[in-house]
């Protein structure tokens, strides 16, 4: 079976790190059995720039017919002053609502051989392996009425609405509780219960459902909470299950805990596994076309991409191992590096990682 990925570079470092990921899958269709069809699209900035769309309705059409997509980044500050339905990030939500990709994968895993390079003491952060599973097509970012207005006394007001149904509320439960039986069988749902009527239905229903998962232990905590333990004690977490805007922040925070926010690759699915894969980290334009950006966790993400939509699992783990591998023999970008002058530039560490699939 010949699998179609979808290949979006998007913009700033989004094209440096894609072309990585385009070598990688070329080395595991040219000699590892990958069977794969790769097509390009605009995304973002750079859709704007081209086709006058932050997603396109030739990148719909063509995302729609994908049985997976990989994106690089999206955004950058020369669409700043577009107007909303002009910018990159309003391509991305659209996409995921389009898409129906509602469960946000977001693994936060040390490799031992950064530890030296957390933002925590290594003896805080050793063994460290969290996944946070977060809600993406519902919540703040897309609750309505939103937008700016005036009031009657002159003053200028932007509001959102955070908005959740039971049923959304239910879907991404299902998904958080099923990751955690497949792991350590703690799941923790984060929410703002003491204050926000949308969290007291979501911890409602996250209690509801966990009748229905007896082999997983379920806990709540405050998202402020939840901030601070993350930086604490992060190991006491197995997976997080929070909603759209908790997930965006939280993720992020994790993400430091690995090293670098270059390190994490996430998945978004939708109900059937078909996902779109991308790095955390965002678009990056002031290090864009200088051969700086961590392509690890866009080819973190391939594997990902292989496990999760392509039913590939053994060629994924030759990833995982590939990256672990190369870092284990001292490869360091300068996000990473003790010295910057000595660090590996985004094509050397991407060849390194293909290099390292054949041993």
């Amino acid at each position: 079976m010949t699998h179609r990925i979808l290949l979006l570079p998007g913009d700033h470092i989004g094209p440096e790190i894609v072309a990585e990921a385009e070598r990688l899958l070329r080395a595991l269709s040219a000699d590892f059995g990958l069977d794969a069809e790769l097509e390009y699209a605009h995304l973002g900035g750079c859709a704007v720039d081209a086709e006058g769309d932050p997603f396109p309705a030739t990148t719909r059409r063509l995302a729609e017919s994908a049985d997976a997509i990989l994106l690089g980044a999206v955004g950058g500050p020369q669409w700043d002053d577009r107007p909303r339905d002009q910018r990159p990030e309003t391509g991305l939500l659209k996409i995921r609502s389009t898409l129906g990709l509602f469960a946000n994968l977001r693994p936060a895993m040390l490799f031992p051989e950064l530890a030296a390079a957390s933002s925590l003491r290594p003896d805080v952060v050793a063994g460290l392996d969290i996944l946070i599973v977060r809600e993406l097509v519902g919540g703040i970012y897309f609750g309505q009425p939103r937008g700016l207005r005036t009031r009657d006394d002159g003053v200028r007001e932007g509001f959102n609405t955070l908005v959740y149904g039971a049923d959304e509320i239910e879907r991404i439960g299902h998904a958080a509780f099923q990751a955690a039986a497949r792991r350590g069988g703690r799941l923790c749902s984060v929410d703002k219960a003491n204050v926000l009527e949308s969290s007291e239905l979501w911890r409602g229903v996250m209690t509801d459902l966990a009748a229905r998962y007896p082999q997983v232990e379920l806990s709540h905590m405050y998202v402020d909470n939840a901030a601070m333990q993350l930086v604490r004690d992060p190991n006491q977490f197995d997976v997080i299950v929070t909603g759209n805007l908790f997930g965006d922040v939280l993720s992020d925070c994790a993400a430091m805990l690995t090293g670098s926010i270059g390190m994490l690759p996430s998945a978004s699915l939708d109900d059937g596994g078909r996902g779109l894969y991308e790095p955390v980290h965002g678009s990056a334009p002031d290090i864009a076309g200088r051969g700086l950006a961590n392509p690890l966790a866009t080819l973190l993400s391939v594997a990902m991409m292989l496990r999760h939509s392509l039913d590939e699992a053994a060629l994924a783990d030759r990833v995982e191992q590939a990256v672990a591998r190369v870092l284990a023999d001292g490869y360091r970008t300068a996000d990473l590096a003790t010295d910057p002058a000595r660090a590996a530039d985004t094509r050397t560490m991407g060849q390194a990682v293909v290099n390292a699939l054949y041993h």
